[in-house]
């Protein structure tokens, strides 16, 4: 055996040890997947594993840091009084167990011109384990050389991972999947922080508004796309030229184009319904309407004005070829006002909005605020990191009163920010890969890690009290030095950048970390995060205050892009509530920001999170009351309230109260009516009979209250009870998955809740399946109900009532069951069994293509809303 003489030198932790107990079994199929959370000790796993299965192994890390790590945690976890040497960092020169990155992987694969030549390299070496570290990295470009190596070879993969991409296409996902294989263990974060391996911890949102200068900006760019929105509503030219679209003009001779591209036609429509252009019922006829059928038309929004433009100015242009002068002087326009370049229309600001938002200058306040906050609450055992993306050395020689003028976010400009600042001087460090910077008072201690000589020492300019470290030839220990000398607490904070830091870096005494970085995907920002959250040894009551920081639109209700943003990132993160409800779960949501900032104190909201973050020993409790109500991670899809006022109101309007109150308002109606009916209609009881007294009563009913009662049916079919809903198509849905084999795992271990919450959202949670049948089942429900988007397949839900009433509901087959048609109809059977009657269409056809579009403008009102949201919940 190649790792006799490796041994795991320290007593393993429960959730380590059952898994231990597993590996025999999990690797039977050639596949190891495990996910695990920053801090659980991924790593040492991988080692134990590559230590059992014996046999010459490749791991590939994703970046020189990691890499350099699995060596470092071998050496020190499993070697006692013996040498182990039988590694190598050269994938050329293969040792017993050889660390790599993907990187060099991919380049070694280039240097072979005949690839038989490469696989048959691995064969000479005997390498028959690959271990993908953090496989969630893989990119596009390195599939090729793993997937052949897999198959040609008969290796073993071994992935480790904290974050699979589930929220990749689903074609993403199928090849991750097929290469990792399925997930064998999971170890979820309130299990590791029940063991005692990660530390209580919490994530706080720190507000600021926008600098005057970036206000200024802000609102000028919304007025001039405002005021070029609303010129081109009395723009005669214009509205010509879109009257005279051959969409609008003659829609019936362009059919397919426009179920090719029904977001375009939509744009149309909805522009000459803004200027109250009749659009005649013709127009929808051909479309599939009936005559009597009505589209609530949306407004003319930023979005649809973008999607409308896009396409006059760029997709359709070849088609428009007769108006080319005048799409010249329209797209000299939108160049002109610096929303059009790099054939991109964006009235929305997106990219100029966001950049001066994610990188506003006020977050640079923010830290100074979280930074005193902590050191005053904490003093000497404030351990702080703030990681940013850049560093931004042209701002080193800032001076102290043009400190405050500074602009950019950087490390730099947050390192003077703090310096100028109340917090002590010696307190804090920089530490990136090319800036290092100490208080001259921690020169000694730093020469009593490593020789000072090693390095020259410049005075800092400005603050003659900091001196920049700088190695010389054969100093490659800087970063260890500057990492122990923070978790001795020779200095308290440390700014540095997430490329050097934010992965693989280890400093487990970090008690507070600020992420001031706004670039990088949800999966870089939860291994950024995962640096604070570790335990500490000899630390019992270590916990971690995580800090985001917002700045917000002034201009936008829902508080601008950069909250948007920070929304997705919080999908990956698990952690606990600021509510006096305590539970554990994904998403933003369990913070309880506003949904609407434009009455917001967003002061008041600091000092409110200010005031939490202190209470740390009550956060402590919190983790611990929250894991005691659950015992396992379960995914859910949480469907969002769509209306335009309140859920209460609406509610109260058009659910079972506006049913409830019309028939009682017939009742109370009937009493006032049948006395004086009597009275009026007596003679035809005395002289006809009793049937002509009944026609007559039935047909003064109809015409006094046909109308009431058609509008409380109407109301009752048309919103029903989504959480009724929900249920049944979800039943449908899980029970057509076991009938293809996607799901295998015992029916009746599985268990579906549907949840109603007070503000009309829809909760649904799978319990008991594995991890690739939950995200299966949760990614194909969230299909089936968010908006329509192209399916191949939809379902209009239909019976005689709904016929009568015009009421249509429109849902898409799930890509998973749409693929053929022979699945479809498997889905199409269950539905009718759970949900009721329905027709299905395939909408690769002309006939399904006009049924698509009839549904998507039905959708159009929440074409560009979040209706639905995934999450994982403790429970």
């Amino acid at each position: 055996m190649l790792f006799k003489n490796l041994k795991f030198i320290f007593p393993w932790r429960s959730y380590q040890e059952k898994f231990i107990k597993n590996i025999s079994k999990h690797i039977d199929d050639n596949h190891l997947h495990v996910v695990a959370p920053p801090g659980s000790g991924k790593t040492i796993l991988g080692i134990e594993i590559v230590r059992q299965i014996g046999k010459k192994t490749l791991v590939l890390a994703p970046t020189l840091t990691v890499r350099n790590q699995w060596q470092n945690r071998l050496q020190s976890f499993f070697v006692d009084k013996t040498v182990f040497d039988d590694f190598s960092f050269d994938i050329k020169n293969p040792k017993a167990i050889t660390f790599s990155t993907y990187q060099s992987l991919h380049s070694f694969y280039k240097t072979f011109e005949n690839k038989a030549d490469y696989f048959a390299f691995f064969q000479k070496e005997k390498i028959e384990v690959i271990v993908l570290d953090e496989a969630h990295h893989l990119k596009n470009v390195w599939w090729t050389c793993l997937f052949q190596l897999k198959y040609d070879n008969n290796i073993t993969m071994v992935a480790l991972t904290a974050t699979p991409p589930y929220d990749s296409d689903a074609l993403e996902v199928s090849k991750y999947f097929k290469l990792c294989g399925d997930i064998d263990e999971e170890i979820v974060v309130p299990e590791l922080v029940k063991e005692g391996d990660l530390c209580p911890h919490q994530d706080f949102v720190y507000f600021s508004k926008p600098k005057e200068k970036e206000i200024h900006f802000i609102f000028e760019y919304r007025k001039k796309i405002s005021n070029f929105i609303d010129d081109l509503k009395v723009n005669s030219e214009f509205i010509s030229f879109i009257k005279n679209h051959r969409f609008f003009k003659i829609t019936e001779n362009y059919l397919s184009d426009i179920y090719r591209n029904p977001e375009y036609f939509s744009a149309i429509l909805i522009f000459l319904n803004a200027i109250s252009q009749k659009i005649s019922k013709e127009n929808l006829y051909v479309l599939g309407f009936e005559k009597d059928e009505k589209v609530d038309f949306p407004v003319f929004t930023n979005q649809w004005a973008q999607v409308l433009f896009q396409n006059l100015i760029v997709s359709d242009r070849f088609n428009l070829i007769e108006n080319e002068s005048y799409l010249e002087k329209l797209e000299t326009k939108l160049r002109r006002l610096h929303i059009f370049e790099n054939k991109k229309v964006d009235l929305i600001g997106n990219n100029q909005l966001y950049r001066s938002l994610s990188s506003s200058s006020s977050k640079l306040l923010s830290v100074v605020d979280i930074i005193s906050n902590e050191y005053q609450n904490l003093k000497l055992d404030l351990r702080a990191v703030v990681l940013t993306d850049y560093i931004k050395k042209e701002f080193k020689t800032t001076e102290d009163k043009a400190v405050y003028s500074i602009d950019k976010l950087g490390v730099v400009p947050i390192f003077q920010h703090l310096r100028v600042s109340s917090i002590p001087k010696e307190e804090m460090g920089v530490l990136t890969g090319s800036l290092v910077i100490i208080h001259k008072s921690n020169i000694e201690a730093f020469g009593e890690i490593e020789p000072i000589e090693n390095y020259n020492v410049v005075p800092f300019i400005p603050d003659s009290n900091y001196v920049e470290i700088l190695p010389k030839v054969g100093a490659n220990h800087l970063v260890d030095t500057m990492t122990r000398m923070f978790e001795l607490g020779v200095f308290k904070i440390l700014i540095g950048t997430k490329s050097l830091l934010g992965e693989g870096w280890d400093a487990p005494s970090i008690n507070t970390l600020v992420l001031a970085s706004f670039i990088g995907s949800y999966v870089s920002s939860n291994q950024m995060r995962g640096r604070a959250i570790r335990t500490q040894k000899g630390n019992l009551n270590k916990t971690g205050n995580i800090w985001h920081l917002v700045c917000l639109d002034p201009t936008d209700d829902k508080g601008g892009k950069d909250i948007e943003t920070l929304k997705r990132r919080f999908d990956a993160f698990v952690g606990v509530s600021n509510s006096d409800k305590n539970y554990i779960e994904s998403g933003i949501d369990r913070l309880n920001l506003p949904d609407n900032f434009t009455d917001v104190n967003f002061q008041s909201l600091n000092e409110g999170t200010i005031t939490q973050s202190k209470n740390r020993a009550i956060l402590k409790e919190k983790w611990h009351n929250a894991i005691e109500v659950g015992t396992t991670m379960s995914r859910e899809i949480k469907q969002y309230y769509q209306g335009d006022e309140p859920f209460e109101v609406e509610k109260n309007k058009t659910f079972n109260d506006v049913i409830r109150y019309s028939f009682f308002e017939l009742l109370i109606a009937l009493l006032f009516f049948l006395p004086q009916f009597f009275v009026k209609n007596l003679n035809i009881l005395m002289t006809k009979g009793v049937i002509s007294f009944l026609y007559t009563l039935l047909l003064a009913l109809g015409l006094s209250f046909g109308w009431k009662t058609y509008k409380s049916i109407k109301n009752y079919l048309q919103f029903g009870s989504l959480h009724k809903d929900l249920e049944k198509i979800a039943n449908a849905l899980l029970d057509s998955l076991y009938d293809l084999n996607e799901i295998t795992t015992e029916r009746g271990s599985i268990k579906l809740t549907i949840n109603s919450l007070l503000k009309g959202e829809v909760i649904c949670v799978i319990k008991g399946a594995s991890e690739l049948e939950s995200a299966l089942f949760i990614n194909a429900l969230q299909e089936i109900i968010e908006p329509i988007k192209n399916p191949r397949y939809l379902i209009v839900k239909t019976n005689w009532f709904r016929r009568r009433f015009k009421i249509q509901n429109y849902y898409s087959v799930p890509e998973l069951l749409g693929v053929k048609k022979q699945r479809c109809d498997v889905f199409l059977k269950h539905w009718k069994h759970h949900v009721g009657t329905c027709k299905v269409f395939y909408t690769r056809h002309f006939e399904g293509r006009k049924i698509l579009l009839k549904a998507r403008l039905f959708h159009l009102s929440n074409s560009f809303k979040k209706t639905t949201k995934k999450a994982v919940i403790w429970n």
